[in-house]
């Protein structure tokens, strides 16, 4: 298990990460988020001790890791680490012996990689010579084809078609079946809530939301859509009851009050026709926003 105690880091009088601790699980995927300047970066460096640490603690399987342990980690930073006038097999093959492998299984692993991205055809060209897509590709092949004991990803899906969205998304899956602790960030919510066990929202350097899907929307508010046969205006007068929006027939609304879902829906057959009162399953992307808009207006 990979985890993150009190981790801060400051530059100069801004503090940037601010006491984050979180766990990735062996053979879990750990969705990481938050918006542009939220920190996730940085601990990401910190973790993989690209950055000094200056609070708290990284600790793998209940101890303080190492440089030996972090050789052992994939990591894929934000920005392409690439040589882009080497050519693709050789850097593979040249970064898979930075992890310890042998010359001949280094080069094994980088084909078979490249074969399954279909790249296979790209192996002898320079870097700078593929789409940033397929830089991308290459990146992913990097961190992950030296068997990693921990994947440390930071935007892995940026600039992915959807073919390759999937094809990474498989292998993440391979890895973090054979007991991978997988952290990854992504602004792509949407594919976060699709294949995380757990996410870890951060804003401004705190975190401010972890746990599965489930357990998030168990904390968020609990809304209903009204859709009646005629207009809904009127709910904003009914008593524990908050109306979140109104338009024309639908009333988005939350129940504030034990008992007022019933008075609501007896007032609004009495009115007319109820074509559908429904609970909503909020998206992710409802979540994060509310989680983060909150902790955004506790700090200003």
């Amino acid at each position: 298990m990979l985890q993150v105690q009190e981790l801060t880091r400051r530059f100069g009088e801004h503090t940037a990460v601010d006491g984050v601790s979180f766990q990735v699980p062996d053979g879990e995927l750990v969705g990481f988020v938050g918006g542009n300047g939220a920190g996730k970066t940085t601990t990401m460096r910190m973790i993989m001790g690209v950055l000094a640490i200056h609070g708290g603690q990284v600790l793998l399987d209940g101890r303080g890791i190492t440089a030996a342990d972090r050789r052992r980690f994939g990591y894929m930073p934000e920005e392409r680490g690439l040589y882009p006038k080497q050519r693709v097999l050789d850097q593979l093959v040249y970064l898979g012996r930075l992890h310890g492998m042998s010359q001949g299984d280094a080069r094994s692993a980088a084909i078979e990689h490249l074969e399954r991205f279909g790249l296979a055809d790209r192996a002898r060209d320079h870097v700078e010579k593929l789409s940033l897509g397929n830089q991308q590709r290459v990146q992913i092949i990097a961190a992950v084809m030296a068997e990693p004991t921990a994947l440390v990803l930071d935007e892995p899906f940026s600039g992915l078609d959807p073919t390759a969205v999937d094809e990474m998304a498989d292998v993440l899956r391979e890895h973090a079946r054979r007991g991978v602790p997988i952290l990854f960030s992504s602004h792509q919510l949407d594919l976060v809530e699709r294949l995380c066990d757990r996410l870890v929202v951060l804003a401004r350097g705190r975190v401010v939301a972890a746990g599965t899907a489930p357990e998030l929307r168990a904390g968020a508010a609990v809304r209903h859509r009204l859709v009646l046969s005629g207009d809904a205006g009127w709910t904003r007068d009914q008593r524990g009851v908050h109306v979140a929006d109104v338009e024309g027939r639908t009333a988005l609304v939350e129940i504030l009050e034990s008992g007022a879902e019933r008075a609501l829906l007896a007032e609004a057959l009495r009115r007319g026709d109820v074509h559908e009162f429904a609970r909503i399953v909020p998206p992710l992307s409802e979540i994060y926003r509310e989680v983060t808009a909150d902790h955004l207006a506790g700090v200003a």
